[in-house]
């Protein structure tokens, strides 16, 4: 068994929280120099009517299929390869990463006073078997007046991110409630990925 997996992820919070439980990983990441061009934007385009939870965990297999196959172009080592994606839905609304400040601010204005889910799905290669899991937490942030919301987006903070916060950041002073994973709200459910690493004969 190897002694480090691949994640697939840009994420620098999804390194941290790895870090954080001890495991070692390298970084697999689309259109590095010299390999095949990869359109990682198409991956995450939202099918007609899609439900949240369907659209995260089909983003994930997505994400790792073609985590996959990098790897085996790049005739790297064998390892697990790690996937996850996140996204915010209040309702069926699927409320992805702000295009630019000014959708940043819509989205927020959306979400405040309001509950909404955080979905994070997860998904482990480990040779030929798949392991999946998928955490839901519920966030309700405060009401939140237009003077703050602009403060907020103006931190650089929503843009990169699902739902348009962090909340591990300047975000945490509007969040009033949550039930469910910390970490699976910041992009990488610490609990279920240790589940699914022990499924592939991990030990922790």
């Amino acid at each position: 068994m190897s002694d480090f997996l691949y994640l697939a992820s840009q994420s620098p919070r999804r390194r941290q929280l790895l870090e954080q439980i001890g495991v070692r990983h390298e970084l697999l990441l689309p259109n590095a120099a010299g390999d095949v061009a990869e359109d990682a934007e198409a991956i995450e385009l939202a099918l007609a009517a899609e439900a949240p939870r369907d659209y995260v965990q089909r983003v994930t297999g997505l994400k790792l299929d073609a985590a996959v196959a990098r790897h085996a172009r790049r005739g790297l080592a064998p390892a697990p390869i790690l996937c996850s994606d996140t996204t915010v839905a209040l309702g069926a609304q699927i409320l992805g990463k702000p295009e630019d400040e000014a959708d940043a601010a819509r989205i927020l204005s959306l979400l405040c006073g309001q509950e909404h889910e955080v979905l994070t799905a997860v998904a482990l290669q480990s040779g030929p078997q798949r392991f999946t899991a998928l955490s839901v937490s519920v966030v309700r942030f405060a009401a939140m007046t237009p003077a703050q919301i602009a403060a907020y987006v103006a931190t650089g903070e929503p843009m990169g991110k699902a739902g348009a916060y962090g909340i591990q950041g300047a975000a945490a002073v509007h969040v009033a409630h949550l039930a469910g994973s910390y970490t699976g709200i910041m992009g990488l459910p610490l609990f279920e990925t240790a589940q699914l690493l022990r499924q592939a004969g991990w030990s922790l």
